[in-house]
């Protein structure tokens, strides 16, 4: 006879947050290499900081991993050779590794400014690592896409943002055993109550979920903990990664 075992909602949020919490951990290291590379040269240039980059950004996205992107993106000005600069490598179980093409010219028709974006925007306005998505991601995949960035610092300056991207079907395959072992119908979002994955197949990927109550209840977040919706649901924060595990409804 085979025992389902059923895992209370808190041991599925800290599933939640070891899985996000482990591609955290590598970003930091990633980081902390680029800073003393970055460090030790007066004037950086894209040919110094690629090499460095390749090294740890390709081997992170081949293979049988969750990520499918990674690499660091300069602040513009900062390297002495590009004024706009991408070292980003993609890859996955079935693509070779390649590094992604990119415009650099702010001439061109099909140049795009990254400043804008919110995975760069975030980082570069509050000094920390930030957690975007579930969106499509039309530069790299073309498919939803979590991007998690944290700021490269030399100096006080920041000279970019070191990071990688998880397609959300790899994710869900990561964390749905584990929200179908819980006591309850769960669903994972973001700060902003876009769904990452949930055990209800109505409530896709980068959907918002519309329950009363949840935008006070994630506000009410920022610090950990939990917080009650009506009808006997509640949210529980998945550790620091600013995702949440909605439960009970």
């Amino acid at each position: 006879m085979t025992t389902t075992v059923t895992r209370s909602v808190a041991d599925v949020a800290t599933h939640v947050a070891t899985t996000i919490d482990d591609i955290f951990a590598t970003i930091d290291g990633w980081r902390a290499l680029l800073e003393e590379q970055l460090a030790t040269d007066a004037s950086p240039t894209a040919a110094i900081v690629d090499p460095v980059v390749e090294t740890f950004a390709a081997p992170a996205v081949g293979g049988e991993t969750l990520l499918t992107g990674a690499g660091f993106v300069a602040t513009p000005g900062a390297l002495a050779d590009a004024e706009w600069h991408l070292a980003w490598w993609l890859g996955g179980p079935t693509a070779d590794v390649r590094r992604l093409a990119t415009i650099d010219d702010p001439t061109h028709d099909q140049f795009r400014d990254y400043t804008s974006l919110e995975w760069w925007r975030v980082p570069a306005s509050t000094g920390a690592r930030h957690l975007t998505g579930p969106y499509v991601d039309y530069v790299c995949t073309d498919d939803y896409t979590v991007t998690i960035t944290t700021p490269v610092m030399v100096a006080g300056r920041m000279l970019g943002v070191v990071g990688a991207d998880a397609l959300v079907d790899r994710l869900e395959r990561a964390l749905l055993p584990a929200l179908r072992s819980g006591r309850a119908p769960a669903t994972v979002v973001n700060a902003s109550g876009r769904v990452v994955t949930s055990t209800d197949p109505r409530r896709e990927p980068g959907s918002i979920l519309r329950i009363p109550g949840l935008a006070d209840a994630l506000a009410s977040l920022a610090h950990g903990g939990a917080a009650p919706l009506d009808g006997g649901a509640g949210v529980l924060a998945c550790g620091d990664t600013s995702l949440a595990l909605v439960v009970g409804v």
